[in-house]
């Protein structure tokens, strides 16, 4: 009762004070710049993001990638149906169309205007209305144009030569039966490096079959791209291209990286004998969460053109997403950034490697700083040189910008002087952790290929390219962290080497457990502690719930999160008492708790 009358006396001091009622609910929903454009009376292009959220724990359970994907799809659609029928409803009723994203539970909705926007917030099934920005893309580090001439070099390029693909090739690995995904620019599928290992290639332009193997999630044109507002036609692709198409040639280079090779000499793929799909998520270098996620989303259940009877059997084995949306582009939300973790999440969760280029930020620590690249559920690559040195633009870990000083990147690969394909059958050397990424995207379609009965076991293979790269130390420490650690902050667990990662996937076998599910851990050090203490938690799970409290029982720290497996957490005792504090874990598959000490 005491807490009661206390509630209301402080809403009378408010009334009082403010002469007016407190902040209307639905206002604290949405972001703030969208309440901005909402008061001059501005529409917007935002993305509702709705409380519920699927339950995908028992697709760890799961043998098979197939099963693994049909659970995980359906369970996600089943949540996405429930949570969003009013919404959609009222969309409907007032003339306003959406893209559903189901994969993590949210409408993309553009033009919406503030009545509209007012209402959908009213709804008590939405959690966050948030802004979904056109940003910018910056492309490799450098780039440089080459004729194509095979006669005047090596016919291996030097990166997969480095990686000892073609020792794997000798072995009878090349890629065969695996099918890799790439998300980018758009793809060029006539150049012949990669026409050939298109999936739907039939030997023929007309009776080749883009159903399922092809997705454009470019449906208007960037206004931040100055000439489209007079002369929308000058981009070549256009909107919803039926054909793949790359209006800007990053994506080329990334796919000729991974499966190209013309049968003239032209040998620029780690993977050249598997077969490829892929989706335009930006508009000449722009793009927007909605796109990204979009893509995503086609990943797990490719559908055909029209963007219907999606089938997650048609699923690649893995994606290479040689992208980023950083801060300082124009990733700013929050929110937004949880929708991009909880896509990489649940993608992964259906069986799909998440293959990640770290960003070219360095060479400083510190500077891997945006998503997908700082997500623990990412594998994320950096770039470096022919004589194996680390790339001066090449970004670094820990990561600062979620407080979790998590080790980045997971593994490095060849990513400078990078010769590979380009639209019109063209050839050009760029430099980029964008160009680092295929090359481990392909080494994991050449381990797939050693061992098929991998697929769907994400961990595993993540843990046998991590555990097989080649290590190779860093002149500079990093926070808490020596460059001379394994990993460290500059290579992370090292070079990629394929030979060894085939090798050690020959030996990989499924294992039958007949125990209970694994509860999650956490190590706290130092304990005792002075100013902070390092998290390291093992086998996460979903949503996770990190809460602190005092002797008093008090809390004095939360935080919550969406996770899986492995995650590391730097917490601040800076200015907390001198004294015993308890922790308690809660995750998707159980709760740990343990005492620590502050001195």
């Amino acid at each position: 009762m005491k807490k009661l009358f206390l509630f209301f006396l402080f809403n009378s001091l408010i009334l009082n004070l403010f002469g007016q009622t407190p902040a209307k609910s639905w206002r604290l929903k949405i972001a703030p710049e969208i309440l901005a454009s909402m008061d001059l009376g501005e529409s917007a292009d935002v993305l509702l993001v709705f409380k519920e959220k699927a339950d995908l724990r028992a697709a760890q359970t799961l043998k098979t990638k197939s099963e693994k994907a049909r659970f995980v799809f359906s369970r996600l659609q089943e949540t996405a149906a429930r949570a969003q029928h009013n919404a959609l409803k009222m969309l409907q009723e007032n003339g306003a169309s959406a893209n559903t994203l189901f994969l993590v539970n949210a409408l993309a909705v553009e033009k919406a205007n503030a009545s509209l926007l007012n209402r959908l917030a009213e709804l008590p099934e939405i959690e966050a209305i948030t802004s979904d920005p056109w940003v910018e893309f910056m492309g490799p580090a450098q780039a440089t144009n080459d004729a194509g001439n095979a006669a005047d070099r090596d016919a291996v390029e030097w990166g997969i030569a480095k990686i000892q693909a073609p020792e794997v090739w000798a072995m009878g690995y090349s890629g065969q039966g695996i099918t890799v995904g790439g998300a980018d620019t758009g793809f060029d599928w006539a150049h012949p490096a990669i026409q050939g290992k298109y999936r739907g290639w039939t030997g023929d332009v007309a009776s080749s079959q883009h159903n399922y193997n092809w997705h454009d999630a470019i449906h208007d044109f960037s206004p931040l791209n100055n000439d489209t507002l007079g002369n929308p036609g000058i981009n070549p692709c256009g909107l919803n291209s039926p054909v793949p198409c790359d209006d800007n040639s990053h994506g080329t280079h990334t796919m000729g990286t991974m499966t190209g090779d013309d049968g003239q000499g032209n040998q620029i793929g780690v993977a050249p004998a598997a077969n490829w799909i892929a989706c335009r998520n930006m508009e000449r270098g722009w793009g927007k969460p909605s796109s990204y996620i979009e893509c995503f989303q086609w990943f797990l259940a490719p559908t055909d053109l029209g963007g219907q009877n999606p089938d997650p059997a048609k699923a690649p084995h893995v994606v290479n997403n040689s992208w980023y949306c950083a801060v300082e582009e124009g990733c700013t939300d929050f929110t937004v950034n949880e929708l991009l973790q909880a896509a990489v999440t649940n993608l992964k969760a259906s069986g799909v490697v998440v293959v990640v280029s770290n960003g070219n930020f360095g060479s400083n620590c510190s500077t891997t700083l945006g998503p997908p690249a700082y997500f623990e559920e990412s594998f994320s690559i950096g770039s470096t040189r022919s004589d194996d040195f680390i790339s001066g633009f090449s970004s670094r870990g820990p990561v600062l910008i979620d407080n979790s000083y998590r080790m980045k990147p997971n593994v490095s690969a060849p990513g400078e002087n990078v010769r590979s394909s380009t639209p019109g059958g063209n050839y050009a050397n760029y430099s980029g952790t964008s160009m680092a990424g295929p090359h481990v995207a392909g080494l994991v379609a050449l381990v797939l290929s050693a061992n098929p009965a991998l697929a769907g076991h994400v961990d595993d293979i993540e843990d046998i390219v991590e555990q097989t790269a080649i290590y190779f130390a860093d002149t500079l420490d990093c926070g808490t962290s020596s460059g001379i650690a394994r990993p460290n902050h500059a290579y992370g667990w090292g070079r990629v080497d394929a030979l060894g990662a085939v090798q050690a996937a020959l030996q990989w076998a499924p294992t039958v457990s007949t125990v209970s599910p694994i509860l999650p851990t956490a190590v706290v050090s130092p304990n005792p502690l002075q100013e902070a203490a390092i998290f390291t938690f093992e086998n996460l799970s979903g949503e996770s719930l990190l809460e602190i409290f005092n002797a008093e029982g008090k809390q004095v720290f939360a935080k919550k999160w969406l996770a899986q497996n492995r995650e590391s957490l730097r917490v601040s005792f800076e200015n907390q008492a001198v004294g015993v504090y308890f922790w308690k874990l809660k995750s998707g598959n159980g709760v740990a708790s343990g005492k620590l000490v502050k001195e």
